[in-house]
Parts: structure tokens; C-alpha cells; sequence
């Protein structure tokens, strides 16, 4: 509980997230195997033009022998971008943004022709108090990746931020100016396209560092997304195969409780119609309806203390863990990655990424020398948006 600027009790109710912690949720299962087509298209969204995801000549001579999906693409395999079983229950009058992400990866690749397995858990929450909207629930969620061998592919922890709106809305922290979107002019896109173009040639090639070469403090290339509009927004968005039409099933077992389609006290212009979409898939899809549907409605974004457009957490995750495997070529690996996000990536501004070895461990939990890779994702006004940590195999 907290108090708003008159000084009335601000409260959360949280009396339906207590029943739920620990608790097996969300049945959701993807129908399709991918295909090079949805590896092409994750990248494509993402911006992140490395050659053997998409390049058939390129990939099909290089050691995978064909395309490969980035460690990034786990995410798109799954029903929810991964945030889903971090959102359930209902909390009355609030909203939901993606907080952050955690991922453990086990050194199974996925290719055209593989199909991702899931099982999800609520983890638990924690309340803290927010200059963004008073008391706001962090919840965490649990969801393991097995490919249709079992093979156990990557493990992530989401953390979910529920807050209320009207509170957001009061408090106005990402204000009008979020509305008006910054206006580039062709000399500055000039420039972002050269930083962007010298990143791509950075490491085209998939040269990997060596591991006694790298030392503590060296920079990796800089590397630039954006500008961001409601085109790169939905072309993300698409990218993410659960949110194409009939691409998956609910799948309860028999016996089996699941409150991932139980209201969880969004917005009415802002839930899911479960019914209804039956017929009309819009009903059904975030860019029409949903609470996703507040990232390409300006309207709704404004309703929700958004302020502006805005984009996704879980892209921006996926830029983070690209950035990385970028540099660390193709016989690096990443195997944990660990994303706090601290603000939207708003539409008209640019994201900038700068990352730096702070750590070299000779002897990692993953059975193999590391090295610790930090980075911080800043707009062209210097704001902070993401800070990531990964930990990265190279060869010796």
C-alpha cells in the first residue's frame, strides 16, 4: 500500500496471485515445426542481418551447413514471447509491461524442421514501490524449451511489471512528448546507417575471438536499431510465430487447471475475446485487440501511462543476446544471459548498444572458460533502456 499525491491509500489487490505460485500454468503448444522462413523472418524483424540465418549460399558453406536460428529465435518458439506464465492472475485495474529476462542455454541449436516443447510455472512475485505507478507487482515465470527429441534446448526466467493505471496515469512519468516521436533529419539517418553498416562489417565473416586473446575492459563494436516506428513494431511483432493466425492450441491435460485464459484485470479494450476470435482471429490478435495492441494504438498506449508507442521487451532481449553472438562469431556460445529492462524503446527514437568484457572466468558453472560480456542499451538522448549481462564461450 501506498499513498497517491492526495494522500489516499494507494492499494493493489493481490488476493487472486497467492493461489497460483508454484503452480504448472499455461497449456499453450505452437501447431508447426519452424521453417528457414521463420528464422528469416525473426531476423529480418530483429534488424540483425547475420548471414547464416538467412543467407542460403552463405549458410549452406559455412560449418552449420545450412540456415540456423539464433539463440535469440527460442523465444519466438514459444506461446506468450515467454511472459505469459509471469502474467497470470488477476489483479483489477492494472496493466502489464515485460520486465526483464533470464536464459540458460544447454548447446542445442535449432534448425528448420525442429518443434519447441514447453512447460511453464508462476515462480512467485515480489511488491515494490515504483515512481512510475506506486505499488507494482513483479512477477516471475518459469518456462523449460525441449526440442521433439527431449533434448532439454534453453530455460527462461521472465519477470513480468503489473501496475495500476489509473496510478500510472496520475503520476504521467513517460509524459506527452512520448506522443510527438522525435523527427530525424537525412543527415542524421545518414549517420545511423553508417553505424549501423560498420557494426554489419564488423564480423560478417563469423570470425570468433580468441578466449586468451579477449582481456577485461575491451569494447565490442557499437551497434544501432532504429529509428523505431509502428512498420518496425509490427514487423516485429509478426516475427514472433505465435502471432500469426492458428499457429497454436491451447492443450490442457486432462484434470488440469490453467487460469492463463481467466481475466486478469486489463482494460477492457485491452483483453482478449477467447470466443469471439474463434471466428474473427482479430479478436484474438494484439495488434487489434489485447493487451499487446497498446504498442501500435496511441490511444491505448496513453490509457495504460505509456504516454507514446512503444515497442517490445522481448525484442529488445533479442537484441541484446544477437549483439553478443555477433561478436563471438560462430564458435562462440552463449550460455546465460541476464536483461533488466528500464524503459521502452519508444517510437522515433533509436537504440544504441555498447557492450564491454568486465570479467574472464577460467572456471564457469558451464564447464568451460568464460568471459563476461556487459551491456547498456541507450537512446540518442543517452537514456538507459536495457542493461544485460551474458556469459560467453570462446574458443581457446
Amino acid at each position: 500500500m501506498s499513498a497517491d499525491h492526495n494522500n489516499k491509500p494507494v492499494e493493489i489487490d493481490l488476493s487472486d496471485l497467492d493461489r497460483l505460485v508454484g503452480q504448472e500454468v499455461v497449456f499453450a503448444e505452437l501447431w508447426d515445426p519452424c521453417n528457414a522462413t521463420d528464422i528469416r523472418r525473426w531476423v529480418m524483424a530483429m534488424d540483425y542481418p547475420n548471414p547464416i540465418h538467412w543467407d542460403e549460399e552463405f549458410a549452406n558453406s559455412s560449418k552449420f551447413g545450412g540456415i540456423v536460428a539464433p539463440q535469440s529465435f527460442a523465444v519466438a518458439m514459444d506461446y506468450g514471447h515467454g511472459c505469459h506464465p509471469a502474467g497470470v492472475g488477476n489483479i483489477p485495474g492494472s496493466h502489464l509491461i515485460f520486465g526483464g529476462e533470464e536464459w540458460w542455454f544447454y548447446g542445442a541449436p535449432v534448425r528448420p524442421g525442429d518443434k519447441l516443447f514447453q512447460k511453464r510455472r508462476f515462480d512467485g512475485y515480489d511488491v515494490k514501490e515504483t515512481s512510475f505507478a506506486g505499488p507494482t507487482v513483479f512477477q516471475r515465470g518459469d518456462t523449460e524449451h525441449r526440442n521433439q527429441n527431449g533434448v532439454l534446448v534453453a530455460r527462461e526466467r521472465a519477470t513480468s511489471i503489473r501496475y495500476l493505471r489509473e496510478e500510472a496515469n496520475k503520476r504521467a512519468v513517460h509524459g506527452a512528448e512520448r506522443a510527438a516521436p522525435h523527427r530525424w533529419t537525412k543527415d542524421e539517418i545518414k549517420e545511423i546507417h553508417k553505424v549501423r553498416h560498420e557494426w554489419l562489417m564488423s564480423n560478417r565473416e563469423g570470425h570468433s575471438p580468441a578466449y586468451g586473446d579477449v582481456k577485461v575492459g575491451d569494447k565490442l563494436p557499437r551497434r544501432v536499431v532504429g529509428p523505431h516506428s509502428v512498420v518496425t513494431f509490427v514487423t516485429e511483432y509478426r516475427a514472433f510465430r505465435q502471432n500469426i493466425w492458428g499457429t497454436w492450441r491451447w492443450n490442457v491435460p486432462e484434470g488440469k487447471y490453467d487460469p492463463a485464459t481467466e481475466k486478469a484485470g486489463f482494460a477492457e479494450d485491452m483483453s482478449y475475446d477467447y470466443d469471439a476470435r474463434k471466428v474473427d482471429p482479430r479478436m484474438g490478435d494484439g495488434l487489434y485487440f489485447g493487451p499487446s495492441s497498446g504498442h501500435v494504438d496511441l490511444e491505448k498506449a496513453t490509457n495504460v501511462g505509456m504516454g507514446g508507442m512503444y515497442g517490445y521487451g522481448a525484442s529488445m532481449n533479442a537484441w541484446h543476446i544477437d549483439y553478443i553472438s555477433y561478436w563471438a562469431g560462430h564458435n562462440g556460445f552463449i550460455w546465460h544471459s541476464n536483461t533488466q529492462f528500464r524503459n521502452p524503446a519508444f517510437e522515433g527514437d533509436v537504440t544504441y548498444m555498447d557492450g564491454e568484457i568486465i570479467e574472464k572466468i577460467d572456471k564457469s558453472p558451464f564447464g568451460c572458460p568464460v568471459v563476461k560480456v556487459q551491456v547498456v542499451m541507450t537512446t540518442q538522448t543517452g537514456e538507459i533502456i536495457l542493461k544485460g549481462t551474458a556469459e560467453v564461450e570462446l574458443p581457446y
